[in-house]
């Protein structure tokens, strides 16, 4: 919190993009619109400080808000975790940064047992708003510890969203959401997204974000691509392998509906639902492992809720059940536009 002797937040160093921007640059312009806009909020974690972090996501917020709200930790994931809690129940809207996603896992004890329980422990009187993020799944050459996918271990949580944003646009939008929540936000970044670019006038999404003319993300399923023949149900950097599949199944014959989640809890039955009635089939696709997964849940709410609609069994795409594989094999365990055409292939078609 700013003291009374202190100066005013300075103006930004750069003129925020617009025009090709990046989703790192995306993410970064939040979380500083976010910090001027609320003095509670604050970004700690390995390295954010005068490094920026790993990928350079919170680049400049040291040297712009000072070091008392955006500052380095020790190399101690469940210190970072319970110094958030004990903040987020004194009035302060802290953000951490889990370095690589099988990182936070020594957190796991603070997120499960205390972040996502707090509230109902309290009986309500508690609440901890708190943003944990965590650069996310593979496609960057990594090993492991640095490509999982663990989002599902996270959903499976009672008291936790998890949000995972696709484009340049969501991920600005959907981080102001999760710091603005008064619930804890599991906020999964994939990285491999970081570095591409998307046309996206950040002013302009501060603009209708703050003036509350920004359509809600939290809980609304987006529909990407219109189709007629199966509905494809993804999320996070698997969005756009679907869209790409989706272009080449025409050439197949095929009309592929293609559906963003965008935030897996809370999920949007009703988006995906009035999809599949449609269509009559469904095609899950991620990069998690497939077994006791998001995508084996997404499947089993799909099947139970239209099953009287639906022409095909649910297929998924996932990856595979085995430990995170050497960069030379990382392309064999994602799911790939192959992979997909291929399960759509498989679906029950009339003659």
């Amino acid at each position: 919190m700013r003291g009374k002797d202190e100066p005013a937040v300075p103006p930004a160093r750069d003129p925020r993009p617009a025009g090709p921007t990046s989703f790192a640059a995306a993410l970064n312009t939040a979380l500083a619109d976010a910090m001027e806009a609320d003095d509670a909020v604050l970004m700690f974690g390995e390295d954010v400080g005068k490094l920026g972090g790993v990928f350079r996501i919170t680049d400049g917020l040291q040297e712009r808000f000072g070091n008392k709200r955006c500052f380095d930790t020790p190399l101690a994931e469940s210190g970072i975790a319970g110094m958030a809690v004990g903040m987020a129940m004194n009035g302060m809207r802290p953000v951490i940064e889990m370095q690589f996603d099988a990182f936070a896992y020594p957190a796991l004890e603070q997120i499960l047992s205390h972040i996502a329980k707090m509230h109902n422990r309290t009986r309500g009187h508690v609440r901890l708003p708190l943003v944990i993020r965590v650069p996310h799944a593979g496609g960057v050459g990594g090993v492991e510890h640095h490509c999982d996918s663990s989002e599902s271990l996270y959903a499976h949580t009672p008291g936790l969203k998890v949000f995972i944003p696709s484009g340049v646009e969501d991920a600005y939008l959907m981080l102001r959401e999760a710091i603005d929540s008064d619930d804890p936000v599991v906020f999964f970044e994939p990285k491999k997204l970081y570095f591409g670019r998307e046309q996206a006038d950040l002013e302009a999404l501060k603009k209708e974000y703050e003036t509350k003319k920004a359509e809600r993300r939290n809980g609304t399923a987006r529909v990407l691509r219109e189709g007629k023949d199966a509905t494809i149900v993804t999320y996070g950097a698997s969005v756009s392998t679907a869209m790409k599949a989706a272009e080449a199944a025409v050439e197949e014959g095929f009309d592929l509906e293609v559906i963003d989640v965008r935030t897996i809890v809370p999920y949007d039955d009703a988006t995906v639902d009035a999809s599949v009635r449609k269509t009559g089939r469904a095609l899950v696709v991620a990069e998690t492992p497939g077994f006791a997964s998001i995508a084996s849940e997404l499947v089993a709410r799909i099947q139970e809720r239209n099953f009287f609609s639906l022409a095909s069994p649910v297929k998924r795409v996932t990856g595979f059940d085995i430990p995170f594989p050497s960069p030379m094999l990382e392309k064999y365990q994602l799911p790939s536009v192959d992979r997909i055409l291929d399960a759509v292939d498989e679906m029950t078609w009339e003659d």
